[in-house]
């Protein structure tokens, strides 16, 4: 018994595990955030099980009832492991029963077929426009009857709104995101007339307090990973507010990591594991794309390099997806109960699923 107290105490010292102990094991984990093909079944499959994902959330889902029954398809094919969300059709916007039929189709793809959610792509306020080709906001109201049929059938609401900030920077060699914005200069936004990422976050807020009975899931950690204040007093405002971290650990891994642990731990039961996995036949996204095309053990890499984000304590290692950024991170060492609920219980409650 000595023995083994004084072993333990070295293991707390150095940080070495400790052999015939129990040590903590991680829970099968929930994707919150993912895009997948419904063709590409058996490469989503062998991904998921190497990394120990047992449920994954597809948040393209599509928009009409064949996209429907195709997501159905590869949710059935995996033995359930896939959960869709429904995506907007933008065309007829104009037509004043837009939103009451879209809320109709949210209805449907719920209740026929399955759906757990609502997906929001960044296209809203900053690509959607009107006939008079004017960009439609996020809070216009014309979306407000989604949003409270949402509410209703008590499914969350995922939205992406806006960018990083440095896609509002000139495309110069000396912005950080440069060379993805190489491969992809759609994505800059600088000196094209839309409005600040800073209005776009303010539009989503007026969202979120207009909807208090909608449960709003802001993806991308709460689509600003680079100001964990502002995101900080999104979550003290508004409780139906949660947050995911899909395609943002580089970004968040540079801040100190005492003071994202803290986050982590005061908002633990709203914030969900997620990393904007892209699966298709033929490509494999890993947060972002960049010119290489990534194989599966990239992607066994990129669920790794989360782990260790998200358990250890290591320093100054690299982020899951190098086309984001140069820079390395910093771990948070997150405590077993903060990171069950991080990794599953927390997409449970939200899915509506007992323990699985």
């Amino acid at each position: 018994m000595v023995r083994l107290l004084l072993a333990a105490i070295f293991v707390t010292l150095v940080g070495l595990p400790l052999t015939g102990a129990r040590a903590w094991e991680r829970p099968k984990v929930i994707d919150f955030h993912a895009h997948l093909d419904p063709s590409a079944g058996a490469r989503i499959k062998g991904i998921l099980d190497r990394s120990g994902i047992e449920l994954i959330v597809n948040l393209s889902g599509g928009s009409f009832p064949w996209e429907w029954k195709e997501a159905q398809a590869l949710s059935t094919e995996l033995g359930g492991r896939v959960i869709n969300f429904y995506t907007p059709d933008w065309d007829e916007i104009d037509d004043p029963a837009w939103g009451l039929a879209e809320a109709f189709r949210l209805d449907a793809a719920v209740k026929r077929f399955g759906f757990a959610g609502l997906k929001i792509a960044k296209a809203l306020g900053l690509y959607v426009r009107d006939a008079a080709q004017v960009l439609v906001d996020v809070d216009d109201p014309r979306l407000d009857p989604l949003w409270a049929k949402a509410g209703e059938l008590g499914v969350p609401v995922c939205i992406h709104v806006g960018d990083p900030k440095a896609f509002w920077r000139p495309s110069t060699p000396d912005n950080e995101r440069y060379e993805e914005l190489q491969v992809h200069p759609r994505w800059s936004f600088y000196g094209e007339p839309v409005p600040s990422q800073e209005a776009l976050l303010d539009q989503l807020a007026r969202v979120v307090a207009r909807h208090p009975l909608t449960t709003f899931v802001a993806v991308h950690f709460g689509n600003d990973p680079e100001d964990p204040g502002y995101v900080e007093r999104m979550l003290e405002r508004f409780p139906n507010y949660f947050i995911d971290v899909a395609a943002r650990v580089p970004e968040i891994g540079r801040h100190d990591p005492a003071r994202m642990r803290a986050l982590f731990t005061r908002f633990q039961d709203r914030i969900l594991f997620a990393t904007d996995l892209g699966v298709g036949r033929y490509g494999i996204m890993l947060g972002s794309t960049g010119t290489d095309a990534p194989t599966d053990d990239d992607a066994a890499r990129f669920y790794a390099t989360h782990w260790r984000y998200f358990e250890t304590h290591d320093r100054q290692f690299e982020h899951p997806t190098p086309i984001q950024g140069k820079w390395k991170i910093d771990a948070v060492g997150l405590p077993p109960e903060v990171l069950d609920k991080i990794y599953r219980k927390n997409a449970l409650k939200l899915l509506r699923r007992g323990p699985a």
